[in-house]
Order: structure tokens, then C-alpha cells, then sequence
């Protein structure tokens, strides 16, 4: 890493909240002589890329600032640079610099900067609006700010494994949310989907995931969590509110996916091109009745196999009185087998927004795991 790029990265550390961007942009004007410097950040729908000061939306899809973001590589395109600002596979957004030097080794020192901007951003995110802000194009319902500040993000990669997932309608979703964790040898991944309507449902929502995590964060295995979170729904509404959850826990040794199904949505497998749906056990949702016992189910899975979960909401998308149903769900999900998982989940969106000719109108969440195999 040469000097200026030692310098740039100790600008961000030490940059007020606030003014990463304009800190960064000036360090890099006098180290490189670049002399403008603007960051997008995807939107909440992965449908556009916002600047973070005043400028219009990039959202044609083949601009360079998408296949920047798409591929997670420097794009360079007559001197104006695009470079992937991310985290930990957590796409954020893209930085785009001008003039770029016609120059391999400054490109990937600017490719370094821009990933130290991603983290940056991630440990100041807590402490200030301004970034948040400028990624929505349009009000957060209140229901919808609360379920995005659950998520643990919408993509993260490892060696063994890359995940992705997306709520919808991004603006005013409700009750469907994810969550997800990993300490290097399993992943933990949860769907839920609280019952009732706004702000409700997101309180529900927001229980039944906190319930999780301190079973998880506990030690207790998959059919423990659900018990002890369904225990704390019980407690609080009496069987009146339940959430449906699936909850998965991946071996990221041996590749065996442990399963509890509670009244949760669809798990879909993709291996060698062909869609099949994993036969899971039904069993109550969380908060139903008390003291519920739940089991579980265990699968392997090979390497290059695709998990898709998806709630109802996808499949009961309509438009002009047609449902998406699963016939056309499982010829889209074929065709993204090329796509990195973040790239699957907005197509899939996509086509669903394409489909119902706007906004879904019931919430949808979808997750896209692929399991690379085990690493050392």
C-alpha cells in the first residue's frame, strides 16, 4: 500500500461522521489529483443509486455505476471511475472519482479506498442520519423504519458461503423481516413474519427477532431458540399474536443444514439447474400456544447448491387478477443461476415488480443462500 493510500484511509479514521465524503474527496484531490468525488448508495428498493449530495438518480441498468455495483469491480469509463463501496460482501453503494489516472496500480489503491469507505460507513451509521437519509427516495413508513433497523444487512459473503435478502415492499413493508449471523462455523439464518398490519406488526416482528438472538446468542440450538422465543410471545399476547418463522442453522463444515419450520414460508432448492422444494414439518408458529415443542430436520447440502426462502408474498403477487404463482417462480429462479446471490434477489424483485405493474402490496421477503463448500 503505497503513502497516499496510508493517507486516505487514515483521513476516513479520523473524519468527523459527517463529512467522510468531503475529508475523503479532498485527501484524494491532493494524493492523486482527483478532483471530483461523489458517492451513490443503493436505494432501499435495489432499484436506484442515490447521490449522497445533490444530483439525480443513476438507475438505467446498464450504466457503469451498476455494473460497478453488479460485479463488485472498478469500472472506468473516459477518465470517470466507478469503484464497488462495500463491506464484507454488504453491498453499500458505489464511488465515483474523476479524473482516474490510466494507471492499474492507482486503480486498485482507489478500489482499497473505496472499501475502507464501506466500512466507515458501517461504524458511523449509528451515529448519524445523514447517510441513512440519503438512500431513501421517497418516506419509510414508520413500520418500515423499524424492520430495516433489524436487519442485520442485505448481503454478506465468506469463503463457504454468500447471502442476500431483500423486504418488500421496501417503503412500507410490516411484518416480514430476516436475520442473520455467523462465528465461522455456522450460519444462523431467520424468516419471520409477524401477524396484523403496521406498526403492529413490526413490534411483533421485533420481539419474536430480539427473543432469537438471546437464544442464539445464548448457545441453545435451533429447536431451544424457537421454544424459548415462542415462550416469550406467549407470555406477552396469550396465543392472540403468533409469528411464523423458519429458522436455519448451516454447518459450515459439513454442509448439513438444520430446519424448523414454523408455519414459516418456502425453502426452495436449487441444484444442477433444477427447483426443488425441500418437504419441511410444519409445525405451530412462534407465540401460538404454550410450552410448544419443536423439531427438527436436517439436510445436505452439496456444493454449488442454491437456497431460495420465500414468503408468501411472492407467490400471491398479483396482476390483472393473475397470480405470479409457482410455475412462473421456479422458471425465474432457474435463470439465475449465473447471478451472485444480491443480484438473484433484485431480479427476482424486479420481475415481481414487473409483474403486478408497480409496488407489491403484501409484504415479501426473499433470501438467496449459495453454499460454496467448505473452506479451510
Amino acid at each position: 500500500m503505497s503513502g497516499a493510500a496510508d493517507r486516505a484511509r487514515r483521513t476516513l479514521t479520523e473524519a468527523p461522521a459527517d463529512l467522510l465524503v468531503d475529508r475523503l474527496a479532498a485527501e484524494l484531490e491532493r494524493s492523486y489529483g482527483i478532483t471530483e468525488a461523489e458517492l451513490f448508495q443503493v436505494d432501499y428498493r435495489l432499484s436506484g443509486l442515490l447521490p449522497l449530495t445533490e444530483g439525480e438518480a443513476l438507475t438505467e441498468a446498464g450504466h457503469p455505476a451498476w455494473r460497478c455495483f453488479d460485479h463488485q469491480e472498478p469500472i472506468v469509463v473516459d477518465r470517470v471511475g466507478y469503484l464497488p463501496v462495500s463491506m464484507r460482501g454488504e453491498r453499500q453503494g458505489v464511488l465515483r472519482l474523476a479524473p482516474v489516472p490510466d494507471d492499474r496500480a492507482v486503480i486498485d489503491e482507489l478500489f482499497g479506498i473505496a472499501t475502507a469507505l464501506g466500512h466507515e460507513l458501517v461504524a458511523v451509521n449509528q451515529g448519524t442520519d445523514v447517510y441513512q437519509a440519503a438512500r431513501r427516495s421517497r418516506r419509510l413508513t414508520l413500520a418500515a423504519e423499524m424492520q430495516w433497523e433489524l436487519l442485520p444487512g442485505r448481503s454478506r459473503i465468506r469463503p463457504s458461503f454468500s447471502l442476500a435478502g431483500q423486504l418488500e415492499p421496501a417503503y412500507a413493508v410490516r411484518g416480514d423481516s430476516f436475520d442473520w449471523s455467523d462465528d465461522g462455523h455456522r450460519l444462523w439464518l431467520s424468516t419471520i413474519n409477524g401477524m396484523g398490519e403496521g406498526v403492529a406488526a413490526s413490534a411483533l416482528t421485533a420481539l419474536a427477532t430480539h427473543a432469537l438472538r438471546n437464544a442464539r446468542r445464548c448457545g441453545l440450538g435451533l429447536a431451544d431458540q424457537a421454544a424459548l422465543a415462542d415462550q416469550a410471545l406467549y407470555a406477552m399476547h396469550r396465543g392472540e399474536q403468533h409469528v411464523s418463522v423458519l429458522l436455519l442453522a448451516l454447518d459450515l463444515a459439513a454442509g448439513v443444514l438444520t430446519v424448523v419450520d414454523a408455519g414459516s414460508p418456502r425453502l426452495v432448492l436449487l441444484r444442477a439447474g433444477e427447483v426443488v422444494e425441500l418437504p419441511l414439518e410444519a409445525q405451530f408458529p412462534l407465540g401460538m400456544f404454550d410450552d410448544t415443542d419443536y423439531r427438527e430436520q436436517r439436510f445436505t447440502l452439496l456444493p454449488g447448491d442454491r437456497l431460495f426462502v420465500l414468503s408468501d408474498g411472492v407467490l400471491d403477487a398479483t396482476g390483472q387478477e393473475v397470480r405470479y404463482g409457482e410455475t412462473a417462480l421456479d422458471r425465474f429462479l432457474r435463470r439465475t443461476g449465473p447471478m451472485a446471490p444480491l443480484e438473484a434477489v433484485r431480479s427476482l424483485i424486479g420481475d415481481l415488480r414487473a409483474f403486478v405493474a408497480g409496488d407489491l402490496i403484501d409484504d415479501a421477503v426473499v433470501v438467496c443462500l449459495d453454499w460454496t463448500g467448505p473452506q479451510p
